[in-house]
């Protein structure tokens, strides 16, 4: 088991921590998309993996947390869905290249490097024609999440994906918005930064 792996546990613990309501944005931004081929990446607890399902979409769902991929797989298994459950971080999974009509990062902790691993890895996982969704915390208390243990600068954004983006993708949505959650542990947080990019070749 990883540090990032045995942390995450921890932090799940022995009750769900997430609202088990499927992300906001996500169920706004695929509502006019076609379902296909999807990766979830930093699943959790699984509610939007569950979602997708019942919406039709063939769903690989990744999380380092075993403890949360046993609770998503219980909440599939009583939504009566399949879904392919991955025990993995994002860099070191095995996955075919180009293969996923969206790629959906939601609120992810993808950690930040000089070579942009996980931006490569994110990108890389799109089929041409595809949709990449990457959402993220928007005015984030800096100063309260570095004495929580957690500097935001060491983690990915929405922006740093989007600045990796080339010639070979249309940037559809690249903005902040409300947000509006009243349950669960991410409840306390307004307003998001919202990417959705298409790849187009």
């Amino acid at each position: 088991m990883t540090p990032d792996a045995a942390e995450w546990d921890h932090r799940y613990g022995p009750e769900p921590i997430w609202s088990g309501q499927p992300n906001g944005t996500l169920v706004a931004e695929a509502a006019g998309l076609t379902p296909g081929r999807v990766l979830d990446v930093g699943c959790g607890e699984g509610a939007d993996a569950v979602w997708m399902a019942r919406q039709g979409w063939q769903v690989t769902a990744l999380d380092v947390s075993r403890v949360a991929l046993d609770r998503a797989a219980r909440h599939a298994a009583d939504a009566g869905v399949q879904v392919t459950w991955l025990d993995t971080g994002l860099l070191d999974a095995d996955l075919p290249a180009g293969s996923f009509d969206l790629v959906s990062a939601q609120y992810p902790a993808l950690r930040s490097t000089p070579d942009r691993d996980a931006e490569r890895a994110l990108r890389a996982a799109v089929a041409p024609g595809g949709t990449l969704l990457v959402v993220h915390h928007a005015l984030v208390d800096t100063a309260q999440a570095t004495a929580a243990g957690f500097d935001p600068a060491d983690y990915v954004s929405p922006a740093d994906v989007a600045a990796t983006l080339d010639a070979g993708w249309e940037v559809q949505v690249h903005e902040e918005r409300p947000r509006h959650v009243t349950g669960g542990a991410g409840a306390h947080h307004a307003h998001d930064v919202v990417l959705r990019a298409r790849r187009l070749r």
